[in-house]
C-alpha cells in the first residue's frame, strides 16, 4: 500500500498530478485479481460505463473497495454521513429533487469550501457551476451512494413526499376530487334514480339507448384494433416471401439490407422501479426472477420501493441476498395517501438511468427483455416515449377463472393494443412492463399520485403531450388473479381508476380535442365510455337475450320491432366479436389449450357488475383507497423457468402431468 501511495504524486491541493488507472490501484489493494480486471476491462470495452461500477456491478468489488481506492486517485477524502450527518441549512439552499437526481449531498463547511458529498466526481463537476454560484468553492468528498440517499430521504423527508404528490399539473390530477367536487356527479345520480322511479319505462328505454351507445362504442374500438393487427401481423394476410417468418410475439423481424455494417449502438443505462406493498410472499422469488437478466448489470438498476411503514416486505427483503444491482428505495408516509404511482414519484428522482421501467412484485420478465427495449427506443423517433411490452400469466390452469383471465389479456395485449398502437390511436397502459424516455417522463410529470389507475391516465397524457407509444414483443409473466373476491377488489379499483381518469380528461373536451386531434378523442371515448359502460349496464344488455329467445321484455312495447332486432343483433355480434379475438389471440400452440373456455367468457365477467358498482360507491367515499391485490397466493402450475430459460416470445408450453402419483 505504502508503494501505491507513493506512486500518487498529489499535489498541496489535492489534485493528482499522475493518478495510476483505479483498476490497477485495486489490483494493487488486493481487491480484486488481474483476471478480474482484465475481464472488466473487456466489459468495459463494449459497454459505456465506469470500471468501479462494472467492478462492482459483477460483484467483483464491494462499493467500499472501489470508493477507497477513488479516493487515493483522486485525492478527495472520505465521508462518513453516519457519524458527521449533513448540515440541513446546507440543503435548503437548493431544492430537494436537485440533489436526488444528481446523487449529493452538502455535507459541512471546510477551509477549502463547501464539502459536497457524491459517490461520482465527475458527475459533481456536470453541476459544479450551479454549485459554486450557490455555495462559492465546493470540495468533492465521497460517500456510499444509499448512505447519500438515506441522509437526504431524512433530511428533506416532507420535500420530497410532498412532491411525489403534486408532480402532475392540478388540471391533469383527479387529488381536486373534493366532496365539493363530486357533488355534480352525484347529483346526476340522484336524478337518474327519482326518473328511474317516476318514470321507470321511460327511463329504461334512455338507458337502453345508453347501453346501446356505448356497446357500439366498445366494439368499434375493439374491432378496429383487432383488424389493425391482424392484417398487419400475418393472420389474415401471407407474410411477404422475403421476410422472416415472425417471431411468436407480435412484429415480424425484418433483416437489415445485406452489406449493411452498422455499429451497435450505444447501450443506455437503465433503472427499473418494482413497487412493493405487504408482499412476504413474492419477495425471494422477486429477486430469483430478476437475477435472470441479461441486461449489463453496470448499466442496470433495480429499484424495490415499498413504504416506510410496510415492515412486512421489509423483512421479506431482509432475507433475500440482493445483488449490487438492486436497493432498497423507502417511500416515506404523507397525508395518508399509500398509491404505487406516488410510490413511483418519489423513487424516481433517485433513478440514475436514462430509461425508466416497471414491473409489479410478482413479475417473470424474459431475461432479454430490456436489450429489446433498448434496440426498439435506439431505433424509434424521438415522439415515441414509452414502450408497453405484453402480459401474460404463468397460472393459467389454476382454476377457470385464471384460464379466462389468461384469456381476456391476450386478447388485449395480443391483438386490440397492438392494433391501436399501429393505428396511432391512444394506448391505455398496462399497470407494468412500460419503458419510458426519462426526459419525457419527466415532461409529463410522472405519475398521478392519486390516480388508482395510473397507468391508463399516463398513457393518454402521454398522447395530450405529443408523445406516442409502441407496442414490443418481449413477454412478462405474471400471476392471475384466480378467486371471486380477489378478483372484484382488483377489476373494481381498475373500474373506479377509469371513471376518474375519464373525469379529469374530460373537465376540457374542447382541449382534449384540440390536444389529442378527433381521432384520438373518439378512441378515448370509445375505450372508457365503451368499458364503464359494458359494465356499468351489463344487466340491461344481457336482458335483451330474453328477445332473442322470444320471451317479454318491459322495453318491448315501447319501441318499434326493427329497432329491438337491431338491438338484438348488436348484442349478438358484441359476444361473436369477444369470442373471436379471444380464439385469434389463443390461437398460438402454447395457448391452445384455452380454446374450449373462450365461449365462457361471458359468465366470466358476470363478477364485473358487482366490482363496477364497488367502485361506483369507492368512486365518491374512497376515491384515493388503493384496494390492494395480493400476490404470490397461486403455486405456478407451469414452469416459472420454462419462458426465461427458453427466451420465447410467446408463452410457454404445459408441464406434461403424470400418469399417476403427484398432486
Amino acid at each position: 500500500m505504502q508503494q501505491l501511495r507513493s506512486g500518487l504524486a498529489v499535489t498541496a491541493q489535492g489534485a493528482t498530478e499522475v493518478a495510476l488507472p483505479l483498476g490497477r490501484i485495486l489490483v494493487e489493494m488486493g481487491a480484486i485479481t488481474p483476471g478480474q480486471l482484465v475481464a472488466a476491462l473487456h466489459l468495459q470495452s463494449r459497454l459505456n460505463a465506469r470500471i468501479g461500477d462494472i467492478l462492482v456491478a459483477e460483484d467483483w468489488a464491494d462499493r467500499d473497495a472501489v470508493r477507497a481506492a477513488l479516493a487515493l486517485q483522486s485525492g478527495h477524502a472520505l465521508a462518513d454521513l453516519d457519524r458527521s450527518p449533513p448540515d440541513p441549512a446546507l440543503i435548503s439552499r437548493l431544492p430537494a429533487r436537485f440533489w436526488a437526481v444528481h446523487g449529493l449531498i452538502p455535507v459541512r463547511r471546510a477551509k477549502d469550501g463547501i464539502q459536497i458529498a457524491t459517490a461520482d466526481p465527475q458527475g459533481l463537476d456536470r453541476v459544479r457551476a450551479v454549485l459554486s454560484e450557490v455555495f462559492g468553492p465546493v470540495q468533492p468528498v465521497l460517500a456510499d451512494p444509499e448512505k447519500i440517499q438515506a441522509a437526504l430521504a431524512q433530511a428533506c423527508r416532507v420535500e420530497l413526499a410532498e412532491g411525489a404528490s403534486t408532480r402532475v399539473p392540478a388540471h391533469l390530477s383527479c387529488r381536486g376530487w373534493t366532496p365539493g367536487s363530486r357533488a355534480s356527479v352525484a347529483l346526476a345520480a340522484v336524478i337518474g334514480i327519482v326518473l328511474l322511479t317516476v318514470a321507470p319505462l321511460a327511463s329504461l328505454s334512455l338507458a337502453s339507448a345508453a347501453a346501446m351507445l356505448t356497446l357500439v362504442l366498445f366494439m368499434s374500438l375493439r374491432l378496429t384494433g383487432a383488424l389493425a393487427q391482424l392484417l398487419g401481423h400475418g393472420y389474415l394476410t401471407a407474410q411477404p416471401a422475403t421476410a422472416q417468418p415472425a417471431p411468436p410475439g407480435l412484429l415480424p423481424v425484418t433483416p437489415p439490407p445485406r452489406g449493411t455494417d452498422r455499429p451497435a449502438p450505444r447501450l443506455p443505462s437503465v433503472s427499473v422501479m418494482v413497487p412493493l406493498y405487504r408482499e412476504k410472499e413474492v419477495a425471494g422469488a422477486l429477486v430469483r426472477r430478476l437475477s435472470r437478466l441479461t441486461y449489463p448489470k453496470a448499466l442496470l438498476e433495480v429499484l424495490l420501493v415499498l413504504e416506510e411503514q410496510d415492515e412486512t416486505t421489509r423483512r421479506a427483503l431482509a432475507r433475500a441476498d440482493l445483488p449490487p444491482w438492486m436497493r432498497i428505495v423507502e417511500v416515506p408516509a404523507h397525508q395518508g395517501l399509500t398509491t404505487k404511482p406516488r410510490a413511483m414519484n418519489y423513487a424516481l428522482d433517485f433513478c440514475r438511468g436514462e430509461l425508466i421501467g416497471v414491473w409489479d412484485a410478482e413479475d417473470a420478465p424474459q431475461p432479454d427483455q430490456i436489450e429489446r427495449v433498448a434496440a426498439r427506443f435506439a431505433e424509434a423517433p424521438p415522439e415515441v416515449a414509452c414502450i408497453q411490452g405484453i402480459l401474460d400469466f404463468y397460472n393459467p390452469r389454476t382454476n377457470w377463472r385464471a384460464r379466462c383471465f389468461t384469456i381476456e389479456y391476450a386478447g388485449w395485449f395480443r391483438v386490440i393494443l397492438p392494433g391501436l398502437a399501429r393505428l396511432g390511436l391512444v394506448v391505455p397502459l398496462g399497470g407494468t412492463t412500460h419503458f419510458f424516455r426519462r426526459r419525457a417522463l419527466e415532461a409529463l410529470g410522472g405519475w398521478d399520485a392519486h390516480n388508482v389507475t395510473e397507468d391508463a391516465d399516463l398513457g393518454v397524457r402521454l398522447y395530450r403531450g405529443g408523445y406516442r407509444t409502441e407496442m414490443l414483443d418481449t413477454v412478462t409473466f405474471e400471476e392471475a388473479t384466480f378467486r371471486p373476491w380477489p378478483w372484484v377488489r382488483q377489476r373494481s379499483r381498475w373500474l373506479k381508476g377509469f371513471m376518474v381518469t375519464y373525469l379529469v380528461h374530460m373537465r376540457s373536451p374542447r382541449r382534449l380535442w384540440s390536444d389529442l386531434g378527433p381521432w384520438r378523442f373518439l378512441g378515448v371515448q370509445a375505450f372508457f365510455l365503451g368499458t364503464l359502460g359494458q359494465f356499468l349496464l351489463a344487466p340491461l344488455i344481457w336482458s335483451f337475450w330474453v328477445l332473442a329467445l322470444g320471451l317479454p321484455h318491459p322495453i318491448g312495447p315501447l319501441v318499434p320491432h326493427s329497432v329491438l332486432s337491431a338491438g338484438i343483433t348488436l348484442s349478438v355480434s358484441a359476444e361473436v366479436l369477444a369470442m373471436l379475438i379471444g380464439m385469434a389471440a389463443v390461437s398460438r400452440p402454447e395457448r391452445r389449450f384455452l380454446l374450449g373456455w373462450v365461449p365462457t367468457l361471458t359468465a366470466y365477467y358476470l363478477l364485473g357488475i358487482v366490482a363496477v358498482y364497488k367502485a361506483m360507491y369507492e368512486l365518491f367515499l374512497r376515491p384515493f383507497y388503493w384496494d390492494k391485490t395480493r400476490h404470490g397466493q397461486a403455486r405456478p402450475d407451469e414452469p416459472e423457468d420454462a419462458p426465461v430459460r427458453a427466451g420465447i416470445s410467446g408463452p410457454f408450453r404445459a408441464r406434461r402431468r403424470p400418469a399417476s402419483g403427484g398432486s
